[in-house]
């Protein structure tokens, strides 16, 4: 973050959380609250943002500061808006085209900037704002025709493996790996923003009867690997570290964050993973070695996807923070807790997610573990909504005081 932006951002963080500063001083004054409290706000597909595509200029730079508005009068403290849904951008780009989620039309230009209008809005309202991206997903359709004519998958169809009716970029392709984080880190070249975040997308999530072709990369690429499994790994691996090296290396003090699917492996895999019965693992399905991760300090936060309830059979919501606790325990990335705010009243969910409790209940059992350093809402559309006031309880209950985030 440049020099300026950051005293302006710390001095609306300070406005915000403290009084005067001759009365910091005075005896028994209560220290500001550290943790993180925060929202995504996904716009693949127009999830949360904008709500649909092709709407004029005006009316989607009025529906993003709607969504800061409400998280800052929430009290959260942290925006992490998705920027690169489907190798696209949300900013003016030398490397991907504009997003179809605003304009409708892949390439179009919106007419203005939204990650630069973000961020500048989110700081001047003492919010940070983590840029979201997702590495290989190339698009939610599997015809390379409906790219525009100029998009890097036309123009490298090597690059692409088709796969569960979708298109993806290879991981296991070392020009690939170069080219999404040439991609990504244009952002972090061009905007102080706080952070970049990944979520939990690395090789896509398994279908039945389909397998993912990379056999050719992996004869080029794997010779040093026995098994293609551990190959994969170290092709996730590689992304991870290389990124994080080269955000700092751009813009010193960025942060690097990822969120996870919440099982790493079920212990019945591995005697180091959670007493759980997941049928997704991501050391095994998505060659994503979350746990590792944490242990090395490869990134400064985890913010895994524990979206299951408090006795849940097959993923209880409190066996895996005890075991996310015990994995980033001693280690220097921060633990933070992804919320499924979207299950709240949702008629198909369980009984559970029909209580407006049930996520407070999560921050107070979470409070047990002083390794949890807080938590981020899915998504922000529902945090709008709340149709049965699970987001309300919990800022009654744990938000009264504003808080900042821990860096």
């Amino acid at each position: 973050m440049g020099q300026v932006s950051r005293r302006a951002f710390a001095l609306a963080a300070l406005s915000a959380l403290t009084m005067a500063p001759q009365a910091s001083a005075r005896p028994g004054r209560r220290r500001a609250v550290t943790e993180m409290r925060g929202v995504w706000v996904a716009t693949v597909a127009n999830r949360d943002w904008p709500s649909r595509p092709g709407l004029p200029a005006a009316e989607q730079r009025a529906e993003l500061i709607a969504h800061l508005d409400r998280a800052a009068q929430n009290r959260l403290n942290t925006v992490i808006l998705q920027v690169r849904p489907t190798a696209d951008a949300l900013w003016p780009s030398s490397f991907e085209p504009w997003s179809q989620y605003l304009t409708g039309t892949q390439g179009a230009s919106p007419g203005w900037d939204p990650l630069g209008t973000a961020v500048e809005e989110a700081h001047a309202r003492g919010l940070e704002l983590h840029a979201w991206f997702n590495p290989y997903r190339v698009a939610s359709h599997a015809d390379p025709t409906r790219l525009v004519a100029t998009h890097p998958a036309r123009k490298h169809p090597e690059w692409v493996v088709t796969y569960g009716g979708k298109l993806y970029y290879n991981p296991g392709l070392p020009e690939v790996r170069a080219f999404v984080q040439d991609a990504m880190l244009d952002a972090v070249r061009q905007y102080p923003v706080d952070a970049v975040h990944f979520d939990d997308y690395f090789y896509p999530y398994p279908v039945a009867g389909q397998t993912f072709d990379d056999d050719a990369a992996y004869a080029d690429h794997g010779g040093g690997f026995a098994r293609r499994a551990d190959w994969r790994r170290d092709n996730i691996d590689r992304l991870v570290r290389e990124t994080a090296a080269r955000i700092e290396r751009i813009r010193p003090g960025t942060q690097f964050g990822i969120s996870p699917f919440g099982v790493w492996r079920n212990e019945a895999t591995d005697p180091f993973g959670s007493d759980t019965r997941a049928g997704v693992q991501t050391y095994d399905d998505l060659y994503a070695d979350t746990r590792r991760w944490v242990r090395e300090g490869w990134i400064d936060y985890i913010v895994p996807q524990l979206y299951w309830h408090i006795g849940f059979d097959a993923a209880d919501y409190d066996e895996l923070v005890s075991w996310w606790a015990e994995v980033a325990r001693g280690s220097r990335t921060s633990l933070y807790l992804g919320e499924a705010l979207y299950k709240a009243g949702d008629p198909a969910q369980a009984a559970a997610w029909q209580d407006p409790a049930e996520l407070s209940r999560h921050l107070t059992l979470a409070r047990n573990h002083a390794e949890v350093r807080g938590h981020v809402f899915f998504a922000a559309q529902d945090v709008a909504a709340d149709p049965i006031g699970a987001m309300a309880r919990v800022v009654a209950d744990h938000y009264r005081q504003p808080a900042v985030p821990p860096r």
